[in-house]
């Protein structure tokens, strides 16, 4: 029943101390033993997992290596995994088995791991909840009542629980960072582009990569998160530069014109600005070299609404046209230059990925969904301004927990860097981590 982390699980098979089955089976009886309520892992593929481990063992006493060795782990219900089923939570695809792994399911074979099952999402992977008609309702194990986070909600709490170490998500509207927040762990959306999602589509279905959505990891550090990205990525990317602590030049957004935060997630963004001063950092809370964040949210939920509806027509917008589109993308151009002189004088900015902790289960349909913030009744919706900073230039965001809120629940934020500075978010997190975290 061993916790170890996913690297740690991996030297301990290199080195003998454990062995692929014997990881597979602590992993498993984790899953066992604290899933019930959670309804995380709902669907289970215990019998392969443990053939698949017993056949890695043979291949290691043969002198078989790999980054990722005997790792058990889980993946986000959206992946294909070969004679699986794959809905995203429609009653309608509750019978489709895929026929062929995942690309990234590939790639963490070959890599060592071993599959065990995959995790919860909602309808779609179209909310913040991980809610769906055919696998119900996954709960934040910190709080029965309140949202695991979505749509690798299944996912995030997997990982929070202990059951796993390592996870695969994706993000559009914050679907990686928001659940890794609300449950205190790691979670990377990478560059767009950078981690294919072959076999990360509608059920069925094996069409183009869709605009803004990427695939990405989720660990419980930073160590692993790092270790999953060079695994999964298309291509080798650029390592972190060494910085000295005073070497840091860190941009904290706390204010947006289009969202609210709490007061806890504002002093939790303060902590983080005095802990990189204090150790001689560079810390701005404003810049005059940031995009209009008004009129990027505005192409952003444009896009994602396009995006994730593949063009129907919009209720209030009506059928969109290709010029209109094109006209999105010319927007979305124009976004990702701003940014990048942005990250010129910036190696990174530290923002909310969404405005409070984990909120209480709410099955209001999205467009009319309200979210009290401090006593104050705001439209849910305007929370998706926090994720699409990181989106709709599609830069790599880590999300990272920095502290304790209310009731105990896990406050995380989100790290952005440039473009392909994967591995640079990720080590602003950790150092952003390092200078505030407190159990």
């Amino acid at each position: 029943m061993t916790e170890r982390s996913a690297l740690q699980t991996a030297a301990a098979v290199r080195s003998g101390e454990s062995g692929a089955l014997l990881e597979t089976e602590g992993a498993i009886a984790r899953i066992e033993a604290r899933d019930g309520p959670l309804n995380a892992v709902v669907v289970r593929d215990f019998d392969r997992a443990r053939h698949a481990a017993a056949e890695l063992d043979q291949r290691i006493k043969h002198g078989f290596d790999a980054p990722l060795l005997g790792v058990p782990m889980t993946i986000k219900e959206s992946y294909d995994l070969a004679g699986l089923k794959t809905t995203w939570g429609f009653t309608e695809h509750r019978d489709f088995t895929a026929t062929r792994d995942a690309a990234l399911v590939r790639r963490l074979k070959r890599a060592g791991a071993i599959i065990l099952g995959k995790t919860n999402v909602p309808v779609g992977l179209a909310d913040v909840q991980s809610t769906n008609p055919i696998y119900g309702r996954t709960v934040n194990p910190r709080d029965h009542g309140r949202v695991a986070g979505g749509s690798s909600g299944g996912s995030a709490v997997a990982l929070a629980t202990g059951m796993v170490p390592l996870e695969i998500g994706s993000d559009i509207g914050g679907s990686i960072r928001t659940p890794a927040a609300f449950n205190g762990v790691w979670g990377l959306k990478p560059t767009f582009g950078l981690l294919s999602t072959s076999g990360h589509n509608f059920p069925g279905t094996d069409g183009a990569r869709v605009a803004l959505s990427v695939c990405g990891p989720m660990a419980r550090d930073a160590d692993d998160l790092a270790a999953a990205l060079d695994v999964l990525a298309d291509h080798p990317v650029a390592p972190a530069p060494a910085r000295r602590p005073d070497e840091w030049r860190i941009l904290i957004l706390a204010d947006h014109p289009e969202a609210s935060i709490a007061t806890e997630m504002r002093a939790a963004l303060e902590k983080i600005g005095a802990g990189f001063a204090r150790v001689g950092a560079s810390v701005d809370y404003r810049s005059g070299l940031l995009p209009d964040l008004s009129a990027q949210h505005r192409h952003y939920m444009h896009m994602l609404n396009i995006a994730m509806t593949r063009g129907a027509p919009d209720p209030v917008r009506g059928t969109p046209t290709l010029a209109e589109w094109f006209d999105l993308a010319d927007h979305q151009a124009r976004n990702v230059r701003k940014w990048h002189e942005l990250f010129g004088a910036y190696d990174a900015v530290i923002a909310p990925v969404f405005g409070t902790t984990a909120f209480a289960h709410d099955d209001t349909p999205l467009p009319g969904r309200r979210l009290e913030i401090d006593g104050r009744d705001t439209a849910f919706a305007t929370q998706f301004a926090w994720a699409g900073l990181a989106t709709f230039p599609n830069l790599p965001a880590t999300s990272v927990p920095v502290a304790m809120g209310a009731g105990g629940l896990p406050i995380g934020v989100q790290v952005i860097a440039d473009r392909y500075q994967d591995h640079l978010s990720i080590a602003a997190a950790r150092a952003a981590h390092d200078l505030v975290w407190s159990k």
